[in-house]
């Protein structure tokens, strides 16, 4: 319904299918990064990060829920620009079959010119780390340049080991709690809230609560630089001392 209100006719010229490729990439980032600070998004993405294991099986992990999220929102000023829904669809499609080849260990940096626009393996190990450093980072799923122009860029360091998975590690090999634990936490969240904070439980990031009792990404990642402020102040101290 929405093609019929659409704003200009591009076609199907090879410029349009460039500029939509671009284009359903950014959208693609937008939902990906909703996807780790809306827990609402977050109960359908997690199963894709849960495993502590990173190679080409971890992008196949995919959501069994995602339909509930309606990322497809995120498409629409596409179709009202004037991109063919079929050409979006076609797009995301080449997008993630991109993606599946930067799921390993196996490669370790790509040419700097590589590694400054594309995303690559070493990008996305960062992405499914769980060092307070690497937290909530490079969204991208095929330009990395998205990640650099809107602050959520973190490159891999040689001197940190990275530990995949999620947080709160599952402990299971459940296939169903893999993928519904996360809606589980929610519902049960939810019912012992009060009711002022109910509707936060879904909206708000993975981790927060209205009493504080379990940190966010962010809460994580600014005790952590807390930290290394810290040691990095006494340093000088200990110098001195000796």
């Amino acid at each position: 319904v929405l093609w019929e209100y659409r704003l200009f006719d591009l076609g199907w010229a090879w410029w349009a299918w460039i500029a939509c490729f671009v284009l359903d990439d950014l959208k693609y980032y937008w939902v990906h990064r909703f996807g780790h600070r809306m827990r609402w998004f977050w109960a359908s993405h997690v199963n894709h990060h849960s495993s502590q294991h990173y190679n080409l099986s971890t992008a196949l992990r995919q959501s069994w829920t995602g339909f509930l999220t309606l990322g497809f929102v995120f498409a629409l000023p596409l179709v009202l620009l004037g991109f063919h829904p079929a050409m979006i669809a076609i797009c995301g499609g080449f997008n993630l079959i991109y993606q599946f080849w930067i799921h390993t260990e196996a490669i370790d940096k790509m040419p700097r010119w590589f590694e400054a626009v594309m995303n690559t393996p070493s990008h996305h190990r960062v992405h499914h780390a769980t060092n307070p450093r690497y937290l909530d980072r490079n969204y991208a799923g095929v330009f990395i340049v998205w990640d650099r122009m809107f602050g959520t860029f973190e490159p891999e360091r040689d001197d940190e080991k990275i530990r995949y998975g999620i947080v709160k590690q599952l402990g299971s090999f459940n296939l169903l709690w893999a993928v519904f634990h996360e809606w589980v936490g929610i519902a049960q969240d939810m019912w012992r809230a009060p009711w002022k904070h109910k509707l936060s439980y879904l909206l708000r990031e993975p981790g927060w609560t209205h009493d504080g009792s379990r940190e966010t990404s962010d809460q994580i990642r600014a005790a952590w630089l807390e930290r290394q402020d810290e040691t990095i102040t006494a340093l000088p101290e200990r110098t001195n001392s000796s």
